[in-house]
């Protein structure tokens, strides 16, 4: 049967509800309303960015199946999207077998996906796909013995966090103790298991965006990215790598997401040295470096998940070298104020895009700027240029002092 949009906020509307309302979920739900999908936002707080540009928004504990149920119930969604990885998947499950929407991409692979341990034990252990050395610990007195096997430096990371939340480079025993804490405070929640990666020497991270739609599976250029803290700072398309290591990292994604099935674009993040290439993490969802392809391809990661989802064409289409560098600035709470965007866009081929988070926190992600160049080395340096120039301020604070 042919695909029949409806009209928003009327009774055969095509109707979507998000489950998290970040940055990534805002660009997403504006890509919907442009083909006059209704939308729906739901997060842990109020007046997120995606709730600024939904329809109607709604404020619940996604970790409460019950909540989430009774959401799906009284919405009457045609898809549910999850955007972050702290939902519960249970009800997701029900939501499926009870067949009241059609989870994103599936409930399996929000499962699977929704922490490290889940993802990498399929990737590793099933599939067979090479990684990094790595265990998993329930106690500080597991995390300690994995790490005194796997060595020094290494890598522990909460099962279930975003962002870098909760990563730490470990250097030596004397530091596991406060490791252990930080991916127990900082994780999406408390009293959770641990992954305690080995250090690999790399040249570089990529993110590879996978698009599994009705016409099959499609990959978007190769992004390359830089972290600190475990977090992105900037990312950049295309990222050059060697013929055969682009090919062992696409048949490895289609290799993983052929596995969890469903339509929309998943992030399949790898290391790189040289030809070989090592499977590190996948969000079944939009990617943060993959802000980039806004500006980079006629066809964003965002246009791609939902056309992916509704059963739409694909075709990325990449324009142009480009590159985003993230704005941030913590601990200047709540309705964080910006200036510096005028003389931002004076930057060649560049943009702005605010998030509108009404909390600037700890090394909160309050924006991003993207640029585009002839080339990926002049992308880099207008976008961190044009970053630079923009400054948070705390409420009430003169725009024309600098945080």
């Amino acid at each position: 049967m042919a695909l029949r949009l409806g009209t928003p906020l009327s009774r055969d509307a095509t109707r979507l509800l998000l489950l998290g309302s970040g940055e990534l979920g805002k660009e997403f739900l504006i890509a919907a309303q442009r083909l006059g999908v209704e939308t729906v936002a739901a997060d842990r707080y109020a007046d997120a960015p995606a709730m600024q540009v939904a329809h109607r928004s709604h404020v619940i504990d996604m970790m409460d199946p019950a909540a989430l149920v009774a959401l799906v119930q009284y919405e009457r969604p045609h898809f549910v999207v999850p955007e972050i990885e702290a939902i519960a998947t249970g009800a997701l499950a029900e939501i499926e077998e009870r067949r009241l929407a059609t989870v994103v991409p599936s409930s399996r692979a929000v499962q699977l996906t929704m922490d490290r341990e889940g993802i990498r034990r399929l990737a590793a252990e099933e599939l067979g796909l090479p990684t990094s050395p790595y265990a998993f610990a329930g106690s500080l007195e597991e995390m300690e013995t994995a790490a005194h096997r796997l060595g020094f430096p290494c890598v522990v990371k909460p099962v279930m966090s975003s962002s870098g939340k909760g990563q730490s480079l470990v250097g030596g025993a004397d530091a596991l103790s406060s490791a252990w804490q930080e991916a127990q405070t900082a994780g999406r929640v408390g009293g959770q298991r641990v992954i305690i990666e080995g250090f690999v020497e790399f040249d570089f991270e990529i993110t590879l965006l996978t698009i599994r739609g009705a016409s099959g599976t499609h990959f978007c250029p190769a992004i390359g990215h830089r972290q600190e803290l475990g977090d992105y700072v900037e990312s950049w398309q295309p990222q050059p790598l060697a013929q055969r290591a682009l090919q062992k990292a696409q048949e490895m994604a289609r290799a993983v997401t052929d596995d969890l099935g469903g339509r929309g674009i998943f992030g399949v993040e790898f290391f790189v040295r040289g030809e070989e290439v090592l499977f590190s993490e996948l969000s079944p969802r939009p990617h943060d470096t993959g802000l980039v392809t806004l500006v980079s391809q006629r066809q964003s990661e965002f246009d791609l998940h939902l056309r992916a989802i509704l059963g739409l064409p694909l075709d990325p289409g990449f324009i142009r070298p480009a590159a985003s560098a993230v704005i941030r600035a913590g601990g200047l709470g709540w309705g964080p104020v910006y200036s510096g965007v005028p003389e931002a866009l004076q930057v060649p081929e560049s943009t702005v895009r605010l998030f509108g988070k009404p909390n600037a926190g700890k090394l909160r992600r309050l924006g991003v700027a993207l640029a585009s160049a002839e080339d990926v080395e002049t992308a880099r340096e207008r976008a961190r240029r044009c970053a630079s120039v923009v400054h948070v301020h705390p409420a009430g604070v003169e725009a024309g002092r600098k945080s």
